[in-house]
């Protein structure tokens, strides 16, 4: 019975010697093995294996996939796998080096063949035939017209087109088109809205550069779904659950310890209210309704200010409207959900005063979520950090600090 691929990775990771463990695969499960490991452990990985090894590795991946693992590699090492290569396949490596592994060129794969929309059935089997027996692959037919690239040929489509002049584009699947240079975020979302099997990239004169397959595109889109969740927790996105206990604190000490500053914070905020919560023990149960309810609010605010900056719909300079609409929206929902905690509170401990106090305060709290969840993440993209990995401590500080000092401060004007 074949050992679980979990199972393989957990090994490698875990092994004083990466690359023996990895070798010790037959072939059939190394590609699939490595591909579904994190990036730090294939680093670890070709690292244990000579360049020898290495190049055996690389020779049977197909180009796209062998330029990611080649990417991994440092400049000596690179060199010294590339030429040991048959010239196609380095010629080929070689041109999708120069692409960063982020963008639309970065995904795409050179298995193609364009053909005039003039050519017969024939012409263009005579091409997919020729280019299978130098490569060994089935191409993608692109059919274009001059530089327009109106479709894509199926496969299939050359039997049912026989023999003769038939008119090819009559068979085309409609098949969209990115920039060489656009993000995987971008190449996800035009995926997304043409599903179709393939994406076309094209250089900055729209000839074509190469060809995105399905796979490539749904390994990015789970990339890009767990990089979401990464980003919107602190963590790093190169970190794995494979990582060691070393690695794992190396990615996230420095902004737990920002995290401890903003609770020393808050905790130094509530202190100047002690004889206030000493004389009213009753706000220290109200005061986790409060700060939670800020840090909510303040997170909604953070998630859709972060995707307008991804989108370049927002930046700090045109945000002034969009902060508006955050702490407007803010203090509508603290009123209604100001209004459900005041009138529970009333009738709960029987003091409209006190359900006054908190449901102002959760008013005033949502306000300020919306505000600093919109304001902090455009601050920081115009300074140059990742809003989306560093806002949600800052946010989170500001309605915890704030919050208790409005809740408290009213408390002890209003009830004392």
């Amino acid at each position: 019975m074949q050992e679980p691929t979990v199972d393989i990775q957990r090994q490698i990771a875990i092994s004083e010697t990466p690359g023996a463990e990895f070798q010790a695969l037959p072939w059939t499960r190394q590609r699939v093995v490595f591909f579904q490991l994190p990036e730090s452990i294939q680093r670890d990985v070709l690292d244990g294996m000579d360049r020898q090894e290495v190049r055996q590795f690389v020779r049977r991946l197909d180009p796209d996939d062998a330029t990611d693992a080649i990417g991994l590699l440092d400049g000596d090492a690179q060199e010294a796998v590339l030429g040991r290569l048959d010239a196609d396949r380095r010629e080929r490596i070689e041109f999708l080096l120069k692409f960063s592994p982020d963008s639309a060129a970065g995904m795409m794969d050179l298995d193609y063949v364009t053909v005039d929309r003039d050519h017969g059935s024939e012409e263009v089997a005579r091409l997919v035939r020729r280019y299978e027996a130098r490569t060994g692959r089935f191409p993608t037919v692109l059919v274009t017209d001059g530089d327009e690239v109106l479709g894509e040929l199926p496969g299939h489509t050359l039997a049912l087109a026989g023999h003769g002049p038939a008119d090819i584009t009559e068979y085309l699947r409609p098949t969209p088109t990115v920039r060489y240079a656009q993000p995987n975020s971008e190449v996800i979302a035009v995926f997304r809205a043409n599903p179709q099997s393939k994406i076309v990239v094209l250089d900055e004169d729209d000839r074509i550069l190469g060809v995105i397959y399905a796979d490539d595109l749904l390994r990015a889109i789970e990339e890009e779904a767990g990089q979401t969740l990464y980003e919107f927790t602190g963590v790093d996105e190169q970190e794995s659950v494979l990582d060691g206990a070393l690695e794992k604190i190396r990615r996230r000490y420095k902004w737990l310890i920002i995290n401890l500053g903003g609770g020393f914070l808050a905790a130094a905020t509530v202190g100047l209210f002690e004889e206030t919560i000493a004389a009213l023990t009753l706000l220290a149960i109200y005061m986790p309704i409060v700060a939670g309810m800020g840090g909510n609010a303040g997170t909604q605010s953070m998630a859709v200010t972060v995707r307008g900056i991804a989108l370049d719909q927002i930046s700090l300079r045109t945000g002034r409207r969009a902060i508006g609409n955050e702490v407007l929206a803010g203090g509508a929902n603290g009123v209604i959900t100001g209004g459900i905690v005041a009138v529970i509170a009333t009738l709960v401990n029987q003091s409209p005063l006190f359900g006054l106090v908190i449901g102002i305060a959760m008013v005033l709290n949502l306000v300020i979520a919306g505000f600093f969840g919109a304001l902090v993440p455009l601050s920081l993209d115009r300074l140059g950090y990742d809003p989306a990995t560093s806002a949600t401590v800052f946010i989170t500080m500001a309605t915890d600090v704030l919050g208790f000092f409005i809740f408290l401060g009213l408390a002890q004007i209003v009830l004392l």
